[in-house]
């Protein structure tokens, strides 16, 4: 799908073998200049009648982002952004990026993070909305969202789950984002379909420390132990090279 004389976009999803991890990129001048990869998901609350029928209650939509997704990129040299919508139109989600400077006690630097969810959904469209009230279109966005905060020229990757709230337009009903499986790089790719130095979030950071921990507690352990019989070796081999004096006096009567 060409967007722009010089723009291009791809929906690689079917290259995962995750079947619920989708993968974008986007080129300009033939080039990659955003490539994204998650697996996505959205619990949307939506109010349905009792059996009462006077009463209203929350029933929870469970929203998968669909492999089939179509979708618009745009790249620039501080703001990106990615766009999908699957279901004839029903789901929209677009995602904006902002990369910036900032001072630090090292200096200058520059970092990118996402700055902007808006997800769009109807509550008329049956697959995953049942009977729900005064169906209609919806709008969740995020408000001074920072997240996935990256330095500049470097990717993001972060396995474990994270939970995005936005507020929706339906009585200000929260709607959680569930991304998992995150590898994403909205500016200063350095080669084709080729992500960055990979920047991990404290979660996976944290899990990787409490994983290696054990096998380092037990190499130092090991090497404690090696250490000690070592010592021990060379002190009694010393010691046992040393004279030994007699302790039984009649031992000394040949001696003199």
């Amino acid at each position: 799908a060409r967007l722009a004389a010089e723009q291009e976009v791809e929906n690689l999803s079917g290259l995962s073998p995750n079947p619920e991890k989708d993968i974008f990129v986007v080129r300009e001048n033939r080039t990659t200049c955003l490539m994204a990869e998650f697996a996505a998901k959205f619990i949307v609350p939506y109010d349905v009648w009792a059996s009462n029928y006077v009463d209203l209650i929350t029933e929870q939509a469970d929203i998968p982002l669909s492999r089939g997704a179509e979708m618009k990129g745009k790249c620039g040299t501080n703001e990106s952004e990615l766009e999908l919508s699957w279901l004839d139109q029903a789901y929209t989600l677009k995602l904006s990026f902002l990369k910036e400077g900032h001072n630090t006690s090292r200096g200058p630097e520059a970092s990118w993070r996402l700055s902007r969810i808006q997800f769009t959904y109807d509550t008329s469209e049956r697959t995953y909305f049942k009977d729900a009230v005064s169906p209609g279109k919806h709008t969740a966005s995020s408000h001074r969202l920072s997240a996935l905060v990256t330095p500049a020229g470097r990717s993001y990757e972060c396995q474990a789950q994270q939970t995005i709230s936005l507020v929706s337009s339906d009585h200000q009903k929260s709607v959680q984002l569930l991304l998992s499986e995150v590898r994403l790089q909205p500016f200063d790719i350095p080669a084709d379909f080729v992500f960055s130095e990979e920047h991990k979030c404290p979660v996976d950071q944290r899990e990787q420390l409490e994983e290696t921990l054990p096998l380092i507690l037990g190499l130092i352990l090991g090497l404690v132990i090696v250490i000690t019989l070592g010592i021990y070796h060379i002190h009694h081999k010393l010691t046992a090279s040393q004279a030994q004096i007699p302790r039984d006096r009649s031992q000394y009567k040949h001696m003199g």
